[in-house]
């Protein structure tokens, strides 16, 4: 390590009580994507007086922090925190009052940020990068509460579910050339990432006819039961989907009628349907409608299957070596392990999303315990690793990409090949999932 790099390490070692102390407070206030209003102010209030310009509010709850704006045409990194949780409410530091749960490690990466900024806006270390560095800050990378985001999209707040989509979509993405961004792993420390699964969402609605369930249950149109039969209809054609392709569908229902005495008048599925390839989750998609189709009209109800743009799959990304080199050198004597780009993640990231436009450098820190990510019982048992690391990690890597004139940074962009030339061409694409089908009762 430079001297730059090891004053690096040393400010964040200086900063560990408050890093720590930072994580464990949105560690046990979890919030939901598109209400992180306190994550975000929390972070924001951090930030404020430390960097040169501000912006709040990006897409509901997101924010840029800015640092040497006046290198901004010679190199732009933004570093990425994601503020959203899942919703888990039995996990032992569920928020009582959003019922979420940071059981993916989202917390971790906002606390790296905080981390980092305690070295990277040190008047030193900030004149040794020579680029404009972005921190920022974005909702809802977790795609759940579909009806939710739904009524966001139909009072003109957002247009895509995903914070990141969003994001692109406003322009929140225009200044920047490249980005980092970190993990929580259960598996200890990574550098890179390979292919992940897109997906399209659904909320389908069945519709019946309500009836007295016992006196006068003939006279009704059972939407529980339709629905159920699209269920078993899903379920049987999981067997026409290849291997090769990961395609996963996982539906949900939340709603199954209104009163027990009551012949169900509605049911309502939300599902994601998740796919290697745009062709895979595409076949998958029109699969899901003609099983709830089938289940409808086989009950005489009446259906709506409202499709939204998800995420794009995500595309691999080579490691510059001198970024394996420093977080090898930072990571306390413990292994690290370079994820090749040929390999593929079930899951689904809006990062997926940004990498059709940018290069983005991911890596991984562990700390993390239990049966896996999103389980109940995930947990932080090393701090440490989970919060500290993360920040020196993500400072370094800054670091090592902006000195030097940027010269690795600018070679990882000469090197990425852009799927989406502009905004503009990632917006027509996502529009064209965009749809409603519907029938109503037989």
């Amino acid at each position: 390590m430079d001297q730059i790099e090891k004053k690096i390490v040393r400010l964040v070692d200086e900063h560990r009580d408050e890093i720590v102390a930072f994580g464990r407070d949105i560690y046990t206030h979890a919030e939901l994507g598109y209400k992180e209003f306190r994550t975000s102010e929390k972070f924001n209030s951090f930030i404020k007086d430390k960097v040169s310009g501000l912006q709040t509010g990006i897409a509901i709850t997101g924010t840029k922090a800015y640092i040497n704006e006046d290198k901004k045409d010679n190199f732009s990194l933004a570093l990425i925190g994601e503020l959203d949780a899942l919703r888990i409410p039995n996990h032992k530091y569920a928020n009582p009052e959003t019922q979420g749960a940071h059981c993916c490690g989202h917390h971790a990466q906002l606390t790296g940020l905080v981390g980092a900024a305690f070295a990277l806006t040190d008047p030193e270390v900030a004149a040794a990068l020579d680029g404009q560095l972005v921190f920022v800050t974005t909702p809802a990378e977790e795609y759940g509460e579909l009806e939710f985001k739904n009524s966001l999209v139909e009072q003109g707040k957002i247009r895509y579910g995903g914070g990141k989509c969003e994001m692109i979509r406003i322009g929140a993405f225009d200044d920047i050339d490249a980005a980092v961004a970190h993990h929580i792993s259960m598996d200890g420390i990574r550098i890179g990432s390979g292919s992940c699964n897109g997906f399209v969402s659904k909320v389908i609605r069945i519709k019946g006819k309500g009836a007295h369930a016992a006196g006068a249950k003939e006279e009704g149109i059972n939407a529980l039961y339709a629905a159920n039969l699209g269920l078993q209809a899903l379920a049987f054609n999981k067997d026409t989907f290849y291997e090769k392709d990961c395609v996963r569908v996982h539906p949900i229902m939340t709603k199954g009628g209104d009163l027990v005495n009551v012949v169900p008048e509605e049911a309502v599925i939300e599902t994601l349907v998740r796919g290697k390839t745009l062709e895979a989750f595409a076949d998958a998609a029109r699969k899901t409608d003609r099983s709830f189709k089938g289940g409808a009209i086989a009950l005489g109800a009446g259906y709506r299957i409202e499709t939204m743009p998800g995420y794009l799959p995500g595309v691999g990304q080579n490691v510059p070596e001198e970024m394996i080199d420093v977080i090898t050198s930072a990571a306390e004597g413990k292994p690290v392990t370079v994820i090749p780009k040929e390999t593929h993640d079930c899951g689904s990231t809006d990062l997926g999303d940004l990498e059709h436009m940018m290069p983005v450098l991911t890596f991984y820190t562990g700390g993390a315990s239990g049966s896996g990510l999103h389980a109940s019982d995930f947990d932080i048992i090393d701090e440490d690793e989970a919060y500290v690391l993360t920040a020196k990690f993500y400072a370094l890597t800054a670091y090592r990409l902006l000195k030097d004139n940027a010269r690795v940074a600018k070679k990882v962009k000469e090197q990425y090949r852009p799927i989406f030339a502009n905004k503009e061409e990632y917006i027509d694409f996502m529009e064209k999932f965009y749809s409603v089908e519907e029938a109503e009762i037989q």
